[in-house]
């Protein structure tokens, strides 16, 4: 493949201390007191924790519950991890006695697929694991994988083939597998908020891949998140303000499975590999698990059809930059920049 997965998110944080905090603690902080700092992953992505705290033991307690619940939800969604939960589930094909956090999520995944017509859906594994091997085989043909390889795949992409409840889950057809790379980490993002709560934070900004706000900066200013189509873009296109908010976005160029950069990792669970419709789709939403699942889903459709989704879920707003150069912002009324 032409390169390997970091993220499939470009998000950055703007006007905080330094340089790109993932959490940062209001209240009795003060600037002569150093930052607890911890910089780790989350499902591959970089996630990093900043407290600003005037208790340094206790920010260091807090920075150690996350990691704890980090990597303990890792051992549930991680594909890269070969006891995980989904692991198993894929190489079994189903799973007894769930973790409750898989079913739950599972359940956000059917919401986010009836409401967007199947363009999320969760069981595309298959098809993103076809255009991984045919693009890792030397002499690969530039075109893709074969329109045969295709018809033989994409029956297996069907989350309607996906069964679950708290007792156990199953998948349809063998050769059928899941991935949450277009979920987790919003997830994730909002169980460390949960977290964070239930410790009396009131003011925070907290990304595990996914960006999200507990109410507003210290000061009562918005917290700024600046978006571009790289997660290593110098300069944003674009900065969004929220508080008490989630932001998630998508862009076709986090990653290609080719040299040429023609086949991206944003799949069309319907088509296969689709001819990207925007550089840059951000969501901002209540919480970071829709805001993380409606950024992939709306990569592939038509404004439309987005705003047809967003007359059911009047809480969720769209920026949009368009592969032409037009910008779209679609929903409620959100303040960017």
């Amino acid at each position: 493949m032409a390169n390997s997965i970091t993220r499939r998110r470009a998000i950055c944080i703007i006007g905080a201390t330094a340089g790109l905090p993932l959490v940062s603690f209001a209240g009795s902080a003060s600037a002569s007191v150093e930052p607890t700092i911890w910089k780790g992953q989350a499902l591959g992505a970089p996630a990093t924790l900043i407290l600003n705290h005037s208790d340094p033991v206790r920010a260091g307690r807090l920075v150690s519950h996350v990691i704890a619940e980090v990597d303990r939800l890792e051992s549930v969604f991680s594909l890269y991890l070969e006891h995980s939960a989904i692991s198993e589930l894929n190489r079994l094909g189903a799973l007894a006695a769930p973790p409750d956090e898989l079913v739950a999520l599972l359940e956000a995944c059917r919401d986010a697929w009836q409401t967007s017509g199947g363009t999320f859906d969760p069981s595309v594994q298959p098809l993103w694991a076809l255009y991984a091997r045919h693009f890792s085989k030397p002499g690969s043909d530039p075109a893709g994988p074969s329109r045969q390889q295709l018809d033989e795949t994409l029956p297996l992409v069907n989350f309607a083939g996906v069964h679950f409840n708290r007792d156990r889950i199953a998948l349809d057809r063998q050769g059928m597998a899941l991935t949450l790379n277009g979920i987790a980490q919003g997830y994730i993002t909002d169980r460390v908020v949960a977290l964070l709560r239930a410790e009396g934070i009131t003011s925070s900004l907290v990304s595990m891949g996914e960006s999200r706000a507990i109410g507003a900066k210290a000061d009562g200013s918005p917290w700024r998140i600046g978006l571009g189509e790289t997660e290593d873009e110098a300069t944003p296109d674009t900065v969004a303000a929220i508080i008490d908010r989630a932001v998630a976005t998508s862009s076709a160029s986090g990653f290609h499975f080719d040299a040429a950069a023609q086949f991206g990792h944003i799949l069309d669970p319907r088509l296969g590999s689709v001819e990207p419709r925007y550089r840059r789709v951000t969501v901002i939403a209540p919480d970071a698990t829709t805001a993380d699942a409606y950024s992939t889903a709306f990569s592939l459709l038509e404004p439309a059809a987005i705003r047809a989704i967003l007359d059911r879920k009047p809480e969720i707003s769209v920026d949009l930059a368009v592969v032409s150069g037009e910008r779209l912002r679609l929903g409620r009324s959100v303040d960017i920049r």
